[in-house]
């Protein structure tokens, strides 16, 4: 699906404006905003009702924006562009002393990618040449701390008419948020699971990058430990156990939904039961809908077919576990 030139025109009329434009990525629906203009920044998290002191990723054209936001660039950084980009990874660099502290959250870093989505590519290249900075700043395009949205229907059952203009590119192809790489101390470390795994940046760096969450790294998005979360409860079973457990719940007479990835739906067991690709990626390319759908089916309970212990499912297992902290009461 591609929008046509006149919604083109109008979304760079909004953003040139100070309003916000939802758009596609790979990875999920952003909600845009001019990364140079701190009123049009806010109006996303007065929309998304998202922390102020969270950092943004800045969307850029391409990676001969880059120096105009960032300074002191590493070479590694530029390994990691040539390589990666347009695509699913997110620099944290050295921020341009001119960059709004609306976007890096009062930190002298700034998250910056080129997302691989023909339509947020196409976006970027009108809102470049209209003038002003390029950088179009966007959270994913949802209510803060609830399910990405990777369709324009998410989006608008997710902000409504916060919201004046939807670009609709059809579904994410990725699913999941984009693996954050920090370069801004002169070597890379991963700050958030996604795609690219560790083993992706490992073929091209020539060694496996570190893994950090702890103070001292610059704050990120979706780094809280609770995040991507339905509103209904939700609970992670190991395989060997959820026959029994779904058995239990039946008895008590809960309406329990499953999300499986090794075991089919059984005779007797819930009715909504979700068996999402056995394999990480197809697995995160539905993962966020298939947790939309069991939220609005009215069920006591979300249980999800714990993942392979296996670093190829870092990504999701990330999500997931963010998911069930931030889930509803149980």
């Amino acid at each position: 699906m591609t929008p046509s030139a006149a919604e083109y025109v109008r979304a760079v009329d909004l953003l040139r404006a100070g309003e916000l434009v939802a758009f596609p990525t790979e990875t999920v629906y952003g909600l845009g905003a001019d990364a140079a203009n701190p009123a049009a920044v806010a109006k996303i998290f007065a929309a998304k009702g998202r922390p102020a002191d969270h950092p943004l990723i800045v969307h850029l054209a391409g990676h001969d924006a880059v120096d105009h936001w960032a300074e002191q660039v590493p070479p590694v950084a530029w390994e990691l562009m040539e390589a990666f980009w347009p695509g699913p990874l997110t620099l944290i660099l050295k921020k341009q002393a001119w960059v709004p502290d609306a976007v890096t959250g009062g930190q002298d870093t700034v998250g910056l990618r080129v997302p691989g989505h023909p339509v947020a590519l196409e976006l970027l290249r009108r809102f470049a040449a209209s003038g002003g900075h390029g950088g179009i700043a966007a959270p994913s395009a949802n209510r803060f701390g609830r399910i990405s949205p990777t369709s324009a229907a998410h989006v608008q059952e997710e902000l409504g008419d916060r919201v004046p203009l939807i670009l609709d590119g059809g579904s994410c192809t990725v699913g999941i948020e984009s693996t954050i790489v920090d370069c801004s101390r002169g070597e890379a470390v991963v700050l958030r699971p996604g795609h690219i795994s560790p083993a992706h940046l490992e073929a091209v760096l020539g060694c496996r990058p570190n893994i950090e969450t702890a103070a001292g790294a610059p704050r990120v998005s979706g780094s809280l430990a609770a995040h991507y979360a339905p509103q209904t409860p939700m609970r992670l079973i190991a395989s060997e156990r959820l026959l029994d457990f779904l058995n239990a719940q039946r008895h008590k007479g809960d309406a329990c939904g499953v999300i499986s990835h090794s075991l089919p739906p059984h005779a007797g067991m819930p009715h909504i039961w979700h068996m999402l690709p056995a394999d990480p990626v197809g697995y995160a390319h539905e993962l966020y809908a298939a947790l939309r759908d069991m939220d609005h089916a009215g069920m006591s309970l979300i249980t999800v077919e714990a993942l392979p212990d296996d670093p190829a499912w870092a990504a999701v297992a990330d999500r997931l576990r963010r998911a069930v902290a931030g889930a509803g009461p149980g």
